[in-house]
């Protein structure tokens, strides 16, 4: 089997409306019990996440806060990847009265209120920039992604890049799709991420990752070519 890994966003992707159904976590639970390793790649905060999902054990590693978080379920242990958001940030977005959620790093509201936080950015000089998923905005440094994320998070599986699979549905999973080694959008994802990846599944959200799960773990997958123009690690060996 070519690929090693299989690599999913949460919402709109293996969740709908935050629930993960039963055959969903079955599947994945299929990806672990045939050797591939299994890591969620989420822009929601931990508490958040555990609040909602009840599984994860599922996953070998959970990459959290859109990048800025890794998660060892087996050990319990969290490993912060940026620093923390700052108080001048915060204090200055609560001032303004928006609504917020703030992790270790993320600070995290929603549309509209992408004005004020790109405000409060350029008025504070933070190099930190703003990342959009759907109706969710999220602030964090400039250089933490989902990508720089399950980077930090795959060697400590011993999977390169090149043979993960990479499923999601929004604008922030972009990152972490050019990443893999192979790229996918469940049938509900945003028109511009189909744009940008090598399948697209004929189900939608869990019902999608099901199909794509039964394609990888029979082969089938390896038969796909992936575009290098679509893949940061592909690409640079060119």
């Amino acid at each position: 089997m070519k690929y090693r890994a299989l690599a999913t966003d949460y919402d709109g992707t293996i969740a709908h409306d935050g629930v993960v159904d039963t055959e969903t976590i079955d599947a994945l639970r299929r990806v672990r019990a045939s050797g591939l390793k299994v890591l969620l790649v989420t822009g929601r905060e931990l508490p958040s996440l555990f609040n909602t999902f009840a599984h994860p054990d599922v996953f070998d590693l959970i990459v959290a806060e859109n990048g800025a978080v890794l998660y060892e379920p087996a050990s319990g242990t969290v490993q912060p990847l940026a620093e923390p958001a700052p108080p001048a940030l915060v204090d200055a977005l609560q001032r303004a009265e928006v609504p917020l959620s703030v992790g270790h790093t993320i600070v995290a509201t929603v549309t509209p209120y992408e004005h004020h936080v790109l405000r409060a950015i350029h008025e504070l000089r933070l190099e930190w920039h703003v990342i959009f998923n759907k109706e969710a905005v999220m602030a964090l440094p400039s250089d933490v992604t989902k990508a720089t994320g399950l980077a930090a998070a795959l060697p400590r599986l011993n999977v390169p890049p090149e043979h993960v699979v990479g499923v999601g549905d929004a604008e922030n999973d972009h990152a972490f799709l050019r990443l893999s080694g192979l790229s996918v959008a469940v049938s509900n994802a945003l028109q511009e991420v189909k744009a940008l990846v090598d399948v697209t599944t004929a189900g939608a959200r869990g019902a999608g990752v099901q199909e794509l799960i039964a394609k990888l773990l029979n082969g089938e997958l390896d038969a796909i070519e992936p575009a290098p123009d679509k893949h940061q690690s592909l690409a640079s060996r060119r």
